[in-house]
C-alpha cells in the first residue's frame, strides 16, 4: 500500500464558514466532524477504517471523536483510531474522547468518581498511544456523585497535560447550567464544549441544552444528526436493506423503530431534499447546521463515500423561510 499523503487542497476547497468558533473559546472546528462510535471497533475492516480517516481528512474533517467505550467491544475504536494516527499531522487534528459509560466490573469502572475518569483517561491514553488528547468530556452525568467531583477530574486532566479542553455530554439544560458555573466558582477549567443528541427527530435541545450552553459560553456539537440512519434514503422503501444499521443485531436501532409512519414522514423530508438538489442526510445535516449555536455535527461511516457525500451539506444554499416552514409541517404534522 502506497504511503498516504494527505490532500494539499484539504483547507482551500472549503468555504470559510467550514471551521466555526466552539462557543466563547478560541478553537474552532470543522462544521461535520467524525465520530468513531461503532464502525471502528475489532469486527470492522482495519483498511475501510483508514480509508475513511484518510478521506475525511482531505476534506477538511479535522475533528475525531471517540469514547472509552467504543468499539464493539469497548476500547477497540481507541486501538484501531491509534493504528492510523501516525498518518495524520498530529498538530492539525482534534482528538477527543470520554469516560462516564461501563468499561470493567466493579464500583469503579463507571458513571463520574474522579477514581473512575482519571483511570479511564489513563487507560484511553494508552490505547490510542497519545501523550494528550485535545477534549476530554464526562459522559453522562452521575446522580450518585457530585457534579463537583466529576469537574474535577476534567480539570485535573487538563492541569497534569493529558488534556487540552474539558466538556460534557447527555447532560441536560439545568445540569448543563450547573456544571458550567459550580467551575467557574470553584476556579476549575472552564468547559468548552457540549456533546448532545439532536437530529430533525429530536428537538428537545432547542429549548433546555442550547440556551444553557449559550448563556455559559459552551459550543455544542450534535451526536446522531441523521438519526442513526433513519434520516437517510436507507429506510424509504417498505423493506429494511439487510446491510443497514437496523439490520445489524449489535446495533442500537431496532427494526421496530422504522414504522410505517416514520417512513411516510422519511420520503415527505426526502421530496423535500430533492427539490433542493440534496440528499436526505445532506438536508438533514444542512437542517442542524442552520442554528448558529450548533459548532458542529457529528457524523458516523461505514464507508469513504458516506463520507463525501455528507461534507457536501455545507455546499447548498442555506435553507429557505418556505424550506424550512415545509420541514416544520412535516415534523410536527
Amino acid at each position: 500500500m502506497a504511503a498516504y499523503i494527505p490532500d494539499l487542497q484539504r483547507y482551500t476547497r472549503r468555504q470559510p464558514t467550514w471551521f466555526r468558533r466552539c462557543g466563547r473559546s478560541g478553537l474552532k472546528l470543522p462544521a461535520v466532524s467524525l465520530g468513531l462510535w461503532h464502525n471502528f471497533g475489532e469486527s470492522s475492516d482495519a483498511d475501510v477504517a483508514r480509508r475513511i480517516i484518510h478521506t475525511a481528512f482531505d476534506h477538511g474533517i479535522t475533528h475525531f471523536d471517540l469514547a472509552n467505550n467504543y468499539g464493539p467491544p469497548p476500547g477497540s475504536a481507541e486501538s484501531r483510531f491509534a493504528d492510523i494516527l501516525p498518518d495524520l499531522p498530529r498538530d492539525e487534528i482534534i482528538v477527543s474522547t470520554k469516560a462516564g459509560y461501563l468499561m470493567w466490573p466493579g464500583p469503579y469502572g463507571e458513571w463520574g468518581s474522579r477514581k473512575y475518569m482519571l483511570a479511564s483517561l489513563d487507560q484511553s491514553l494508552k490505547r490510542l498511544k497519545l501523550d494528550y488528547v485535545d477534549i476530554f468530556y464526562h459522559h453522562r452525568p452521575d446522580p450518585d456523585t457530585p457534579v463537583e467531583e466529576s469537574l474535577s477530574a476534567l480539570d485535573t486532566a487538563v492541569r497534569q497535560g493529558k488534556a487540552i479542553y474539558a466538556g460534557i455530554s447527555n447532560y441536560n439544560g439545568r445540569q448543563t447550567a450547573l456544571a458550567a458555573e459550580k467551575a467557574k466558582i470553584a476556579g476549575m477549567t472552564p468547559l468548552l464544549i457540549h456533546q448532545v443528541h439532536y437530529n430533525m427527530l429530536a428537538r428537545s435541545p432547542e429549548t433546555d441544552v442550547f440556551p444553557a450552553a449559550g448563556d455559559a459560553g459552551l459550543g455544542v456539537i450534535c451526536f446522531c444528526p441523521l438519526a442513526q440512519g433513519v434520516l437517510t434514503d436507507r429506510y424509504l422503501g417498505d423493506d429494511i436493506p439487510g446491510d443497514s444499521r437496523a439490520a445489524d443485531p449489535t446495533s442500537f436501532l431496532k427494526p421496530d423503530r422504522i414504522t410505517p409512519q416514520l417512513r411516510a414522514q422519511a420520503q415527505k423530508l426526502n421530496d423535500i431534499a430533492r427539490q433542493r438538489g440534496q440528499t436526505l442526510a445532506q438536508m438533514a445535516l444542512t437542517w442542524v447546521l442552520r442554528d448558529p449555536r450548533v459548532t458542529s455535527a457529528l457524523i458516523g461511516a461505514s464507508k469513504p463515500q458516506q463520507v463525501l457525500d455528507n461534507v457536501k451539506a455545507l455546499d447548498a444554499a442555506p435553507l429557505g423561510e418556505d424550506e424550512l416552514k415545509a420541514i416544520e409541517c412535516v415534523l410536527t404534522g
